[in-house]
Parts: structure tokens; C-alpha cells; sequence
């Protein structure tokens, strides 16, 4: 993992890791400085009392503070600057990558907990490279001075330091791989936690209304109580290496002060080695317990990094095919071959469905809920892929065609109008980037949005807030089918596009839609027949076959058939009321 954060990042941000490697490098030569200049100010001061040096010797003790403070701000700015954008640059690619993905990927996965797990993971990258690069250039560098000044002082007493240092090492390495598993868990459950926090939100007005706080306050306590008690495991394997390191130290430096107790008062040694060893060992444990503490936060970080390259590895499963051309839209005629199709392992939603829709003319889908409707619209801009069977446009199969292509030829209305953060005027321009401000105008104008545009507080310039929750179900639809209508797509999908509206708007913007779909291929859903009488033809749909297909003239007079038996139905006066 680490070899290939390396790769992926080292070469990018190789000045920057080198100026901060020169300043950790400061920092450990300066600190060992100040451990071994302690031997000539005890000596030259205190013991020969040579006055002529004190000044040299305070120069360059504050020469040397100054230098690592310096230093130390130097490699911090630096290495901060380069984990930030190391963040950026992850947050960029899963962004790019997430947008590759199929629609079944984001079926299957949840996305508030999609969310909630990328943003909990993606500074383990920058935490590895950090934690590396400071390990070894100020942690390693300053422990390996320090040991050198206190070698050079007195080897005896740096061998009986380190006597006790293998089981520390053994113990720490024990504690880290229990670690690993704890902590993928943590962050598996505070993600769950942070989901069902997000769903709740979004839902409160759900919430409310059925009084559903008890219930999932019940619901989400389970789930936060385990996510308490990973952390707290954490907590307690992480920390278990301060009781450790801190024996370890006492224990070192109990001894060395019982040593150099016994050789100054009966071997008459001078006390400036000792000082200059003590300090030196002093100096030496914060980096020590550093670098004890290393692989305990290392897997931390690793584990965080591996989730995100789990996620940055998934293959996308609609990939264009090798040699996929562009789509050429001609007539935009769209066919239906032998199509099978099923929801991952659910049973086949659609069973040899063939049906074609003629271009620049309405092809309307009609049908109980379930027949398959909602499925070919998903099909035919390439959602999902037929199981087996062909979609055509103009001849060509869609399956070798690059996505992109197929879908600039494509305007989609769904069933759930979505609108983005940004104004009303962001939100229609959506449908075509380089749309002007009259295009813009023009389409909310056919879908009868212009009027209520106007009325509110900035006009087109209105922030619509979260999935438009400033306005009403009828106006946020209408602003989808306006974002539709500015593509100005060869292709019109509509998928239940007036099921929001009351009936006046419903009036007004089937008016609107049927002056768009002049000159378009439209397949439209809709479950009140009313709105696709007047389509070129009408497919009825039963249990992911066509059972009839026609006018709405000659499938209503069919005796006995599906579509008559769903227009009597909606036809039909309702029973008066009993008393």
C-alpha cells in the first residue's frame, strides 16, 4: 500500500518532500546539537568556570533554537500544503471515478453511506505519506543522532538502554494487528451512524408526520452503541502503548541515573558526559515513543487508504466496448429486439420484449405497475444493459456505442424530478452547458415555468435550495422538463413527467410537451391514459411483454383487451358515496 501511494504521489510533490526532508533533517541534527553541547557547558562553565566561552556556547545554543524552530515551521507549512492537495487530488479522482460507475452499482450501494465512508477515509492517504516521511527524516534521523551523542558519551550505559527494547517492539507489533481489525470496523459502523443520520434529515418531514422518532431513535441505537464500542476498543489498543513506552523510559533512565550516581561518587568522573547523556536521552524518548507509536497509527492509516482504493479499483461495468463509435442519429428511430432483463438476481422484469418506436413520432408505454415500463426507459440511455436481445437506434446497436454519444442524443424526465444545489437558471442549463440565457428563457416559457420563475424573490437567479426544496412538487417537475427541453435532444423520454403536477399545470405543460415532441422520438410512460391519447402509437404492456400495440381508437374498441380494460377504468364516474 504504501509503495503505491508512493508511486502515485512521490513524483508529483518530490521538491516539497525534499525541502521538508531538509528541514527534518534540521530539526534532528539541531536537537542532537543541544544534547551534546551540554557536555562543555556543565564542564566549561561549572567545572573549569571558563568565562571566555560562555558567550560562544549560549550563541550557539540559541543559534541552534532558532535554526530548529525555523525548520520545524518550514517542513510543517510544506508537508501540510502537499496533504492538501494530495486530499484534493483523491477527492477529484474518486469524484471522476464514482461518475464511471453504473447506476446498479449506486442501487446496491447506499449513497449517504457511500458518502459518509469516503469522507471518513480519504485522509488516510495524505496520513500515510505523512507519518512516513516525518517518521523517518525527523523521528529516525533525530533518535539515531541522539544515540550516536549518547554513545559517544558512554557506550555502556547506551547498551543497557537498549537491552529492554526488543520486548516493547514485540509487544507494540501485537497490539497493531489487533488494531487493523478494529478500526475497519469503526469505520464501517460510524458510517452506518452517519447514514442514518443523513436519511433522517432528508426524511424529517416523513419523520414527523408519522411520529417515527421513537422508532428510529430504537433503530439507530444499536447501531451507535457498536460504533462506541469500536472506537473505545481503539482508544484502549492505541493507548496501551503509553503505559509501554513509559516503562520502558522510567526503567532506562532509573538506570542510567543509578549508574552515573555510582561513577561520579566513587569513580570521580566529571559531570558533564552524564548531563550531556541524560539530556540526550531525555531528547531521544518523545522521538522514540513516535516512532513506537508508528505502526499503531500507520495501520490506522493504511486501512483507511485501502477502503478508498477499494473503492477507486471497483471496474465499471458498463464500459464502452473496444472500437465503440460514436452514435449517428438520423431519423432516431429506436427498436427493441428479444430484450430479457433482470434486476441483479430478482426475477426478469422484462421477457423477450420487442417493440419499435419511429422516429420523430410518440411512442406511448400504458400498463399496471410492474410491467416493465420504467425498465426500457432506464435501457434505452444505457443505465443498465439487456441481459440478452438488442436495442437499436438508426440500425445500431447501442451496446457498441461509446455512452457519452448516446446520451448527448437523449433528454430524460424522470418519475422524481431532481434539482441540484444553485440557482433555478443552473439548474435548467444542466440540459446543455453552453445554453444561453434566452434558451434558457425559452425552454421554461414552453414548460410553463417562466411565469412562476418570475415570482420569485431573484427570478432565475433564486437559489432553489436542497433537491428544490423551496418549491413544490409541480414547479420542481416543471423545471425538470424545462432542463429537458433545452437539450433540444433528437431522443424525449418521459417517465410519469406530469405524475407531480396538479391539473391546471398538468394542462399547461402538456400543452408545452406537446409542442416539443414535434419532430422528436418520444417514448413517454404515463398512467393516465389522458395524456397519451393523442400519442402515434400506444404499447400495452403486461408482466415484461407487449400484449397490444396501436392508436388509442383502435385499442380502446378492442373488446376484452388490456388497454380498453385500463381506459374503462379510468373512464368511469366515480360511485357516489353512502350514507
Amino acid at each position: 500500500m504504501l509503495k503505491r501511494i508512493m508511486s502515485e504521489n512521490g513524483r508529483d510533490h518530490i521538491g516539497g518532500y525534499v525541502f521538508a526532508v531538509i528541514c527534518l533533517v534540521t530539526v534532528a541534527l539541531t536537537t542532537a546539537f543541544t544534547a551534546w553541547i551540554m557536555e562543555s557547558v556543565i564542564n566549561e562553565t561549572f567545572a573549569n568556570r571558563r568565562a571566555d566561552l560562555i558567550w560562544l556556547i549560549c550563541g550557539a545554543i540559541l543559534g541552534s533554537f532558532v535554526l530548529r524552530g525555523f525548520a520545524s515551521y518550514g517542513q510543517a507549512v510544506t508537508l501540510s500544503k502537499i496533504g492538501n492537495n494530495i486530499v484534493a487530488r483523491y477527492q477529484r479522482r474518486l469524484f471522476a471515478h464514482l461518475m464511471t460507475l453504473s447506476i446498479g452499482f449506486f442501487s446496491d450501494a447506499r449513497s449517504s453511506h457511500l458518502a459518509a465512508q469516503i469522507s471518513q477515509n480519504i485522509d488516510g492517504i495524505r496520513d500515510v505519506l505523512n507519518l512516513t516521511i516525518t517518521s523517518l527524516a525527523r523521528d529516525l534521523l533525530t533518535l539515531i543522532a541522539l544515540v550516536g551523542v549518547m554513545i559517544y558519551q558512554d557506550a555502556l550505559l547506551t547498551l543497557m538502554v537498549f537491552v529492554i527494547a526488543p520486548p516493547l517492539l514485540l509487544a507494540l507489533r501485537y497490539i497493531s494487528k489487533r488494531l487493523r481489525s478494529a478500526t475497519r470496523e469503526s469505520v464501517l459502523y460510524n458510517a452506518h451512524v452517519m447514514g442514518a443520520m443523513q436519511e433522517t434529515i432528508q426524511g424529517i418531514a416523513i419523520v414527523k408526520a408519522f411520529t417515527m422518532e421513537a422508532e428510529l431513535s430504537r433503530k439507530i441505537q444499536g447501531t451507535i452503541d457498536a460504533a462506541e464500542h469500536r472506537s473505545n476498543r481503539i482508544a484502549r489498543l492505541s493507548e496501551r502503548t503509553s503505559p509501554l513506552t513509559e516503562t520502558f523510559a522510567g526503567v532506562a533512565i532509573s538506570s542510567v541515573l543509578a549508574y552515573a550516581a555510582y561513577q561520579s561518587i566513587y569513580g570521580g568522573m566529571l559531570p558533564g558526559a552524564f548531563f550531556s547523556f541524560v539530556t540526550a536521552l531525555l531528547l531521544a524518548y518523545e522521538p522514540a515513543r513516535r516512532l513506537a507509536r508508528l505502526q499503531v497509527h500507520m495501520e490506522r492509516a493504511v486501512v483507511n487508504a485501502r477502503m478508498i482504493y477499494d473503492l477507486l479499483d471497483m471496474q465499471p461495468h458498463q464500459r464502452d466496448k473496444d472500437g465503440a463509435k460514436p452514435l449517428s442519429v438520423s431519423e432516431a428511430k429506436i427498436e427493441f429486439r428479444d430484450v430479457h432483463f433482470a434486476y441483479g438476481s430478482n426475477e426478469k422484469t422484462l421477457k423477450g420484449l420487442s417493440f419499435t418506436a419511429e422516429g420523430g413520432k410518440t411512442t406511448a408505454l400504458v400498463g399496471p405497475s410492474g410491467a416493465g415500463k420504467s425498465t426500457v426507459i432506464t435501457l434505452i440511455p444505457r443505465f443498465y444493459d439487456p441481459m440478452a436481445g438488442q436495442i437499436l437506434i438508426d440500425g445500431q446497436d447501442i451496446a457498441n456505442v461509446t455512452k457519452a454519444s448516446l446520451r448527448q442524443h437523449i433528454a430524460y424526465v424522470s418519475q422524481q424530478p431532481y434539482l441540484f444545489e444553485g440557482t433555478i437558471r443552473d439548474n435548467i442549463r444542466y440540459g446543455r452547458p453552453e445554453a444561453t440565457d434566452a434558451e434558457i428563457e425559452v425552454a421554461a416559457r414552453l414548460a410553463y415555468a417562466h411565469d412562476f420563475i418570475l415570482a420569485q424573490p431573484m427570478g432565475y437567479d433564486t437559489p432553489v435550495g436542497e433537491n428544490g426544496v423551496t418549491l413544490s412538487g409541480g414547479q420542481r417537475q416543471r423545471l425538470s422538463i424545462a432542463r429537458a427541453l433545452v437539450r433540444n435532444a433528437p431522443i424525449l423520454l418521459l417517465d410519469e413527467a406530469t405524475s407531480s403536477l396538479d391539473t391546471e399545470s398538468e394542462a399547461a405543460v402538456q400543452k408545452a410537451l406537446d409542442e416539443a415532441m414535434n419532430g422528436r422520438t418520444v417514448v413517454v410512460i404515463a398512467h393516465r391514459l389522458s395524456t397519451v391519447m393523442n400519442a402515434d402509437k400506444i404499447i400495452a404492456m403486461q408482466d415484461g411483454l407487449v400484449v397490444e400495440e396501436g392508436t388509442h381508437e383502435s385499442l380502446a374498441k378492442q373488446p376484452g383487451g388490456l388497454y380498453a380494460r385500463l381506459n374503462s377504468l379510468q373512464s368511469a364516474p366515480a360511485e357516489p358515496e353512502t350514507l
